[in-house]
């Protein structure tokens, strides 16, 4: 696995473009995150169907061809800097293999944010593009709009990523040991789901695999794990750092579940880094080299996430 392209970071005035691939977004939501970014003296843009609700799914921010549009025109737009997620919940899948990934190679680098059903994207941004992108919070989530660590975290990364080269989670070490890869990762459910797609990357050998999950229970953790195990997707693995399980199941059983699926990979496993769905969320860079000190708690990245 090698590094992949880090796009330019940010500057004051840049415009940003913000997209609704997903599910549907709370008006108001989007309005106080449109707030924080332009108190960061960035230039939000709104995609036109960001406030969509499919007719017939209401779990969609419209249908796929609107959502896909939306995105793509984004992206090829070269007055666009950064092209931030509104939100996540379900409809990636549905409308990624609708983009026209020869245009938006074209198009260039720039910064992509998001997470949760964002997994998808960052997949294929990797794998189509090779291209780092950042998993972090989005738009319209609570957590950007109403956390500071969050918010400052992210700003760090998107306007000084020297300053946030080591990142320092407070968690704790599942297995013990330092490994260098490469990032990768997401949301547990939509790796999984990914395997066999064509955005689906062979596996994560040599790779620093991120997984976070939410309001999944116990067997289905366990499942989505064990096929990534049967699939030998985390064989070459080299080591992982595991977020939140917001809305799982208690998490002495939910630790004692990733011990058992992850421990016999023989690599350093640290548990609690504080990513994903999770208040004061960090933003982690995908397609950086780096090293992981699980007894520190700790990923040191080679380069800042952004040139």
């Amino acid at each position: 696995m090698r590094e992949l392209l880090r796009p330019a970071r940010l500057a004051p005035g840049a415009r940003v473009a913000v997209v609704a691939p997903s599910g549907p977004v709370p008006e108001e939501r989007l309005q106080a995150g449109l707030d924080v970014l332009r108190g960061w003296d960035l230039d939000p843009v709104v995609a036109p169907h960001v406030l969509d609700r499919h007719r017939e799914f209401g779990y969609l921010a419209g249908t796929d061809a609107d959502r896909a549009a939306d995105f793509q025109n984004a992206w090829c737009d070269p007055a666009v800097d950064a092209v931030l997620c509104a939100r996540g919940g379900y409809g990636v899948q549905r409308m990624v293999d609708l983009l026209d990934w020869e245009a938006m190679r074209t198009a260039g680098p720039k910064v992509f944010v998001g997470f949760s059903d964002i997994t998808v994207l960052h997949e294929a941004f990797a794998t189509r593009l090779g291209l780092a992108t950042l998993h972090g919070p989005m738009a319209a989530g609570i957590d950007f709009v109403k956390n500071t660590r969050a918010q400052e975290h992210l700003r760090a990364t998107l306007f000084a990523p020297e300053t946030v080269r080591t990142i320092a989670s407070g968690g704790t070490a599942l297995v013990p040991g330092r490994a260098r890869g490469v990032t990768l990762g997401g949301c547990l459910c939509l790796l999984a789901a990914e395997l066999g797609t064509p955005h689906a990357r062979a596996s994560a050998a040599g790779g620093l695999l991120c997984l976070e999950d939410v309001g999944e229970e116990t067997y289905r953790l366990d499942r989505y794990l064990t096929q990534l195990l049967r699939a030998g997707w985390l064989d070459g693995v080299r080591g992982v750092l595991l977020g939140s399980w917001e809305n799982c199941a208690d998490y002495a059983e939910v630790r004692f579940l990733l011990a058992d699926r992850l421990g016999a990979l023989g690599v350093p496993v640290v548990e609690d880094f504080g990513f994903g769905h999770c208040a004061g969320a960090l933003t982690i860079p995908f397609g950086a080299t780096a090293e992981l000190d699980a007894d520190a708690a700790t990923l040191t990245l080679d380069r800042p996430a952004l040139r």
